[in-house]
């Protein structure tokens, strides 16, 4: 039964990773991604994730002249 559990943890890990990594993409690739998606990617952030996100959403912010306040929030509310 343990051996059981702890495949469908891993299972379900590697699910949220796979999602996380599609979204993080997405974000990145998408030169103007919706609140909806970086909202999903919020909900589901772990520790390990925040660098990645935060560098996402910097490159951003740097890349554009007149910078989104939302990605700029985003990215304050992260600090």
């Amino acid at each position: 039964m343990t051996d059981r559990a702890d495949e469908h943890r891993e299972e379900q890990y590697s699910a949220r990773d796979q999602l996380m990594a599609t979204l993080l993409q997405k974000v990145a690739d998408d030169a103007y991604p919706s609140s909806t998606m970086m909202d999903l990617v919020e909900e589901n952030l772990q520790p390990h994730h925040v660098p990645v996100y935060s560098e996402i959403l910097l490159d951003k912010i740097r890349a554009d002249q007149y910078p989104s306040i939302d990605l700029i929030r985003r990215l304050s509310d992260l600090a």
